[in-house]
């Protein structure tokens, strides 16, 4: 597991969830990922696959390109 990737994929996924006003309680009805996945997520507890990369950029309205895109400043 690649810690300073997870991290940076952390950091823009809550940048992009705080900038739509979505709380991470908003993913509870969501099958296939559930509040407590989303805050491993965030505070780099886990890793997920592309599916639910695929279900996180539906619930935010962002494509998928759009988590997976945060610079080296990161």
């Amino acid at each position: 597991m690649d810690k300073e990737f997870l991290q940076k994929f952390a950091n823009n996924l809550k940048k992009i969830r705080k900038q739509k006003g979505i709380k991470q309680d908003d993913f509870l009805n969501t099958e296939g990922i559930s509040r407590s996945m989303i805050s491993m997520v965030e505070i780099t507890k886990t890793d997920i696959t592309l599916s639910k990369l695929k279900i996180i950029a539906d619930v935010l309205k962002v494509s998928s390109k759009d988590l997976l895109d945060f610079d080296e400043e990161n």
